[in-house]
């Protein structure tokens, strides 16, 4: 029988390149492994996934604040988090064919799984990408493109806590790219090599820390419910002992049933005050704050919710998927939660005469005047043109035909279950508006 999980995930690729979600990069070159660029409809979908996100952790919340730190730093930042001594995954090749594994992704790690032929053994691979600083290419030059965005956020801790007057507990949230040279880089944009994440770094007592890490760990989970994931495939998995960061007093990864299997969406970590200590050794600068209750200093504890912009698209874009009917009325639907859609509107004139193309060129500038995402969709039959929209993920049509001529009103229609109505042209714009709030977009 078919694997209908991969047919699944070959669906959605193809779905994805054919209206604009992602692109192969560099495909004219025959394409780099492992890296994407995000097409027009890709590019808004992720960044409103990143907007949510950011107004969930930021812009509604009195306790955490943002930054943006840069993507290089100091190599000691490196040296002082681990980064240099143990962010590695252990590599061994095949004699035969030359192909290469992650050992703790084998279940045996002598026999190669694509030829049979004999395994080397597992040696240490550094994940960081190295550089060089200046025209001079020797050590001394040597930094590297981050793995992560949490340690631009504990070296920072200090300025931005005294410029924010912040209390514990608090937050420090960033968004941004990092870079990680995996060995086995795959499933689509799940795993690659360039990636952008979201982090936030809360900072409490460590005695509070116990509490704090149960509370990210529900409002983490609940985010994707509130944002359209089915509850069904989304589940926590607790972290093993022998899976724990040297860092981590506990970890618990939020997961989703990708077709390729459950598979991280985002780390909750209970860091403790690690990365804090680090950097103060390292540096020389102490990174403790006082603390008025008990007349000392303190290092704070830290839970870290810690996840992917892309695999968080890719998750949306998964579980938004759908196929209705059959045959002539067959029709692909990205569900996607009306905050995350690409395209809020699409306005439609019925035909291309009769003064409904102008019609619907007004309606189309009035929304965008109203800061709404729209789309002036004119060619093709109107069918091909809601299915066109239905595929794009978009919530909502606005169709202008010879009734609109008539009386001034248009039809708009929803997505999800096909339901129309009819509304004054002129108040179309307020019902789009209506629509979406009443949808929490």
């Amino acid at each position: 029988m078919p694997d209908t999980r991969n047919d699944l995930m070959t669906t959605i690729v193809s779905l994805c390149k054919r209206r604009g979600f992602i692109f192969q990069s560099s495909e004219i070159y025959d394409g780099l492994n492992s890296c994407w660029d995000y097409g027009p409809l890709g590019v808004e979908l992720k960044r409103n996934v990143k907007e949510a996100w950011w107004k969930a952790m930021v812009t509604t919340r009195r306790d955490i604040v943002g930054q943006d730190a840069s993507i290089l730093m100091h190599p000691r930042v490196w040296e002082a988090s681990g980064h240099l001594q143990g962010f590695t995954d252990p590599l061994v090749d095949c004699r035969e064919c030359r192909s290469r594994f992650r050992a703790d992704h084998l279940e045996d790690t002598k026999t190669c799984p694509k030829c049979g032929g004999e395994l080397t053994d597992a040696r240490k691979f550094n994940l960081m990408f190295k550089t060089f600083m200046g025209p001079v290419e020797d050590r001394s030059a040597t930094v590297y493109l981050r793995p992560e965005t949490a340690q631009g956020i504990f070296v920072n801790f200090l300025n931005v806590q005294q410029a924010s007057r912040l209390k514990l507990p608090f937050g420090i949230a960033q968004t941004g790219k990092s870079f990680r040279n995996e060995i086995t880089p795959g499933n689509f944009t799940y795993r690659t090599r360039e990636f952008e994440q979201m982090e936030m770094e809360f900072f409490c007592y460590p005695q509070d820390d116990e509490h704090w890490y149960e509370y990210w760990k529900n409002e983490r989970f609940n985010w994707y419910i509130k944002n359209g994931i089915r509850n069904e495939n989304l589940r926590l998995r607790d972290h093993e002992k022998d899976e724990l960061a040297h860092y981590a007093k506990a970890c618990v990864d939020v997961e989703y049933k990708f077709p390729f299997g459950w598979n991280e969406l985002e780390g909750i970590a209970n860091r403790t005050d690690f990365d804090l200590k680090k950097h103060s050794e390292f540096s020389g600068k102490t990174l403790a704050i006082f603390d008025e209750e008990s007349k000392q200093h303190i290092f704070p504890y830290v839970i870290e919710p810690a996840a992917g912009a892309d695999r968080a698209t890719l998750a949306f874009l998964v579980d938004a998927y759908a196929v209705e009917g059959e045959g002539k009325n067959k029709r692909t639907i990205l569900r996607f939660h009306p905050a995350l859609s690409p395209i809020k509107a699409a306005v439609l004139p019925l035909v291309k005469r009769d003064g409904m193309p102008e019609k619907a060129e007004k309606i189309y500038n009035d929304i965008l005047d109203n800061g709404i995402a729209t789309f002036l969709d004119i060619n093709l039959s109107i069918g091909r043109r809601y299915a066109r929209q239905d595929e794009a993920g978009t919530p909502y049509c606005i169709t202008v035909d010879s009734q609109s001529m008539e009386d001034d009103t248009v039809t708009i229609r929803r997505r999800d279950n096909r339901e129309q109505f009819r509304v004054n042209a002129g108040s179309a714009v307020e019902q789009i508006r209506k629509e979406l709030k009443e949808a929490g977009a």
